[in-house]
């Protein structure tokens, strides 16, 4: 039933359902409520609909959540803007409950609602509403009050607005760490609606009081308000106020707290300018990289690349490569892992002779690291370091790991070298992938696992798109069809599937006088499955060969197959007799 078709609910129905055991009825009827406030009309709505949602509020979490989300877009069925406190009450009542998630939204609401609400009633309803939250008795409204300072606070007056930054430096000295937390993570909202003058005086105390705070998990969310202050001041404040915190957060005795600087650094640099950075946060990084829990080092290594961006490259020589030398040869393989997913970036900022120098050496370790992910991070960022040593350097070096990968015992990484080669390929050029990756290509098709064969199948295909139709013709379709003689008939079913793939790339010609006779005398293969293989093969034919060839090779075959034992055989020729009769029919 559509939304216009529904009945007019009016209060009293609403009010039952509300009031009724299954949580789906009252799930629905406040999902409703939009349908119910234009039946009952802006003044009722406001004198009847909003009072009894403010008094429901002992109700299943799942119900709340809904009416949070619903009551945030209420502001034109109570009468618009004129009337958007209205909606204050109940979304006040929901800032308190015990649940997380209602509280976020119900906070989200009124973030809404107060964004397009009049000054007069941001300084009236709104702003007290922060305050009686602020000051609640129950730890949840407090926590609910710290992510609405930013939209009370620009409209108050001058009184107000001291009364606001006394209130929120309170919240961050709460006794509960929970408080604390939601005052941290609002901080940076806050800052920015404050006045410059205020910000260097209160809003700096309070930063530095959270700095200092014994619960690392608030001191971490302190972190964040680092990269969002830095923003906001000038950059000798900056270097003052900001740059001593975030090197003491990078020794903090919680790993939780190092981890967060490793994650944020590169934001917190931009924060502190090119100077500081290399005085001061290059030696934070550097013990960040050498940090005794992995995690860090994790993040660390993570941000290599960044870093050395900002850096010169004889500063990123000097203090980082060291370091990146250590990492690879970490006793976590999930920091070398990360490691490898960054590494490569460092060639274009290190320029040539030290990437062949310093970096090809470490390249070389992870490709040949026992963890498969670290070595697919390598492979799939090889062209960032062709375009800064040249094929010929990157060929000599790095080749004969990556043969030796295409062999890895795990097909993940087997499969990453597959769908690395087109790419390969086009950077080395033909003569050059003759030589050395041409018969690795055919290895695949027989490989035992069917992703390495369907992967190696699209693999041939791509490199004749590249190559032409003409090196395909000489390099792959011979073995790829000498490969129908094989005994064992999955890998016959995979020479099925490169040829679908390949005539569409090779032509008419070829097609016709190459691939069709292989697939038509496939049809009297023993196996089912092989047989309708064909029948699919030779339908996805059918566009590529002209009229006379489907007359006289492919629907002859397709009607034999028709009448094979096998019930799938039967099903898949008649699917591409129809087929060849619908394409007949429109051409």
């Amino acid at each position: 039933m559509s939304m216009a078709d529904e009945p007019l609910y009016p209060i009293a129905v609403l009010i039952d359902e509300l009031k009724n055991d299954d949580i789906q009825l009252r799930l629905n009827s406040i999902r409703r409520l939009s349908t119910i406030a234009r039946a009952l009309g802006e003044e009722r709505t406001r004198k009847e609909l909003i009072p009894f949602l403010s008094e429901n509020n002992d109700d299943d979490d799942e119900v709340l959540l809904a009416m949070a989300e619903e009551l945030g877009v209420f502001i034109p069925y109570v009468g618009g803007i004129e009337y958007a406190n209205i909606l204050l009450p109940p979304l006040e009542t929901l800032c308190t409950v015990e649940e997380t998630c209602v509280r976020d939204k119900a906070v989200e609401s009124l973030c809404r609602i107060g964004s397009q609400m009049k000054e007069s009633h941001l300084v009236d309803s709104f702003a007290p509403l922060v305050k009686r939250l602020a000051g609640g008795e129950w730890f949840t409204a407090r926590v609910s009050a710290c992510g609405l300072f930013h939209i009370a606070y620009p409209s108050a007056s001058e009184t107000l607005k001291a009364e606001l930054r006394s209130v929120f430096s309170q919240l961050c000295q709460d006794d509960m760490p929970m408080v604390r937390r939601a005052a941290a993570t609002n901080l940076g909202k806050f800052a920015a609606t404050v006045e410059p003058a205020h910000l260097k005086s209160d809003i700096m105390q309070i930063f530095q009081d959270l700095t200092q705070d014994d619960q690392d998990s608030v001191r971490l969310l302190a972190v964040e308000g680092c990269a969002a202050l830095g923003k906001l001041l000038e950059p000798q404040d900056c270097i003052a106020h900001i740059l001593p915190v975030i090197v003491n957060f990078s020794q903090d005795k919680s790993w939780r707290v190092r981890y967060m600087v490793a994650n944020q650094l590169y934001e917190l640099c931009e924060a502190v300018g090119p100077e500081p950075t290399k005085t001061d946060l290059v030696p934070a990084y550097v013990r960040l990289l050498r940090d005794n829990e992995a995690e860090v080092r994790i993040a660390a290594a993570g941000k290599v690349t960044k870093f050395s961006r900002i850096l010169s490259p004889e500063l990123a020589i000097q203090h980082i490569l060291p370091c990146v030398k250590e990492l690879s040869s970490d006793s976590s393989q999930h920091v070398r892992s990360a490691l490898a997913s960054v590494i490569m970036g460092m060639a274009p900022v290190l320029g040539k002779e030290a990437t062949i120098e310093q970096l090809l050496p470490i390249f070389l370790s992870l490709l040949k690291d026992e963890f498969p992910d670290v070595r697919l991070n390598i492979i799939s960022k090889l062209d960032q370091v062709n375009q800064v040593i040249g094929i010929d350097l990157l060929s000599q070096s790095l080749l004969p790991a990556i043969v030796e990968l295409a062999e890895d015992r795990h097909w993940r990484v087997r499969l990453a070298i597959i769908e690395y080669i087109p790419l390969l390929a086009s950077q080395l050029g033909v003569g050059f992938f003759d030589d050395k990756l041409g018969a690795l290509c055919m290895q695949w098709l027989q490989d035992k696992v069917y992703s390495i064969r369907d992967a190696a199948a699209n693999n041939l295909k791509r490199l004749a798109e590249e190559f032409g139709p003409d090196w395909a013709m000489q390099h792959i379709v011979p073995q790829v069809l000498d490969m129908i003689k094989n005994p064992h008939y999955l890998y016959r079913m995979t020479v099925l599937r490169a040829i679908s793939l390949l005539a569409p790339v090779m032509g008419s010609e070829i097609t016709c006088s190459k691939l069709l006779p292989v697939v038509v005398s496939a049809s009297k293969d023993r196996v089912p499955n092989i047989k309708f293989n064909v029948a699919k093969v030779l339908q996805s034919l059918v566009p590529i060969v002209d009229h006379p060839v489907v007359e006289k090779s492919i629907k002859p075959c397709l009607v034999e197959l028709a009448e094979d034992p096998d019930v799938d055989v039967r099903y898949f020729a008649n699917q591409a007799l129809q087929s060849i009769d619908q394409v007949m029919m429109s051409s």
